[in-house]
């Protein structure tokens, strides 16, 4: 919020960025471990104006005490709890402890250890590295007031046939042909945003952040695919993202939007010849894999006009 200084509108935060942590929690009988690894970024809205102006650093919460709370309620945190409980855990503390801080801004990208079978059981210790990331954004008030974001980062899928692109506009740059048979590859970022307005109406289920997270990617995965052995259409990028914004929201009744960023990421038809003939002759079959350029298609849902 902005404050009226020396006749200038004047704008502040601090915060500490790319705090990295890790948990390992045990079962009772000790054999069982669970791991999680944690990017923090921590960003506070405080009454600190002084140690602009007046050169009075008596009201800064320092940065390296923000790091430190990080390892400090890490080590408090006796039960598995999901990255959103921990960001939320967080930004309550920034916010209650701290009479100058008024809003504290939580941001964690999750890294994406698994438990690995060996001889087909679950490992009791062992993680192998996935590739999508889970994220959240927690922002709390001092009254209590809360903006919680999740999302994932990293998706990436690909389906080689079922798709296509025409009846598109054509002008003297357009060189691109009608298809109705291509493969159709993207990287998807999706956040959403839940309903909840008040750290107090959070569900107090445990994991109850994870299990929606898996729920959301499994929605996003089934309306991309389609069923396993006949596949779905997709006519466009555009339309397929659609699809996946409608079904989430529908599916999911405790998002309240939905923002999907899809780039189309291109694999070109190889058609290979020289003065002797052709070598290769594309059927449906041999494509060089590109990764730029690429289409840039986003598109965001919102249920009672919430915002992202």
């Amino acid at each position: 919020m902005a404050k009226n200084v020396e006749g200038f509108e004047f704008e502040q935060s601090h915060g500490k960025e790319r705090v990295r942590v890790a948990r390992v929690w045990k079962s009772k009988d000790g054999q069982r471990h669970f791991v999680v690894e944690w990017r923090v970024s921590i960003n506070l809205l405080s009454d600190c104006v002084n140690s602009y102006i007046r050169d009075d650093n008596s009201d800064i919460v320092a940065t390296d005490t923000m790091k430190n709370t990080v390892y400090a309620k890490a080590k408090e945190c006796s039960e598995i709890l999901t990255v959103e409980d921990f960001a939320i855990l967080l930004a309550k503390h920034f916010t209650s402890f701290y009479k100058q801080v008024t809003t504290a801004i939580v941001k964690i990208v999750e890294k994406p250890w698994e438990r690995v079978s060996v001889d087909g059981q679950p490992h009791e210790h062992g993680f192998k590295l996935g590739s999508e990331k889970h994220t959240t954004e927690a922002i709390v008030k001092k009254s209590g007031a809360l903006q919680l974001t999740s999302g994932i980062e990293g998706l990436s899928v690909l389906k080689t046939t079922k798709s296509g692109f025409e009846g598109f506009i054509r002008d003297k740059y357009t060189v691109l042909p009608d298809t109705r048979e291509r493969m159709l590859a993207t990287e998807i970022t999706a956040l959403w945003r839940y309903s909840y307005e008040s750290v107090y109406s959070v569900p107090q289920k445990p994991l109850y952040f994870t299990d929606k997270y898996l729920a959301v990617k499994r929605v996003l995965l089934d309306t991309f695919f389609g069923p396993p052995k006949e596949g779905v259409y997709s006519p466009s990028v555009q339309s397929t993202l659609y699809q996946m914004a409608k079904a989430t929201l529908n599916r999911v009744p405790d998002i309240a939007s939905i923002q999907l960023k899809m780039p189309n990421i291109h694999f070109i038809p190889v058609n290979l010849s020289n003065k002797d003939g052709q070598i290769v002759k594309f059927n449906d079959d041999v494509y060089l894999p590109t990764d730029e350029p690429h289409g840039s298609i986003e598109a965001s849902l919102n249920r009672n006009r919430s915002r992202i």
